[in-house]
């Protein structure tokens, strides 16, 4: 499996969070298998002013095109800090969080269905991918200051 993201077609807004007034940077994109829509992300990237920077994933993966919602499932993930290590790590978590479930996100999966899912290998290779290639993510969380 060959997943890509289009660079270009990146969209980015600005937030400010309702806990510490601090900015949330959100980023979003289609993800592509071997030239096929294969997944959209939504990740938040919070600024907290009393707590460790961390990056908030949201994963769609189903059928794409018009119409076609009825097979979509959604899963989440918390990327940030954790005790010993130096290297933020990725949890999965109940998805949208945020608030953020419409008809798009389909079946919103909760941590404990996530890990019993049958798509839980596709949902953490959009996951490696983020971290990658979307470059707003990957400074957010792997910034050396």
């Amino acid at each position: 499996m060959h997943l890509t993201v289009d660079l270009d077609g990146s969209r980015r807004a600005e937030y400010v969070c309702q806990c510490c007034s601090a900015p949330i940077v959100r980023t979003w994109n289609t993800v592509h298998r071997d030239g096929e829509m294969f997944a959209v992300y939504f990740a938040n990237c919070y600024h907290h002013t009393s707590q460790p920077h961390d990056t908030w994933i949201d994963v769609i993966l189903g059928t794409w095109g018009q119409n076609s919602n009825a097979d979509h499932v959604t899963f989440g993930c918390r990327v940030g800090p954790v005790d010993n290590s130096t290297q933020p790590a990725a949890t999965l978590v109940t998805a949208c969080a945020d608030g953020s479930a419409n008809p798009l996100h389909g079946v919103v999966l909760t941590r404990e269905k996530g890990l019993a899912h049958p798509r839980l290998r596709d949902f953490w290779a959009v996951v490696d991918l983020v971290l990658v290639e979307d470059s707003t993510v990957h400074e957010h969380l792997y910034r050396t200051t």
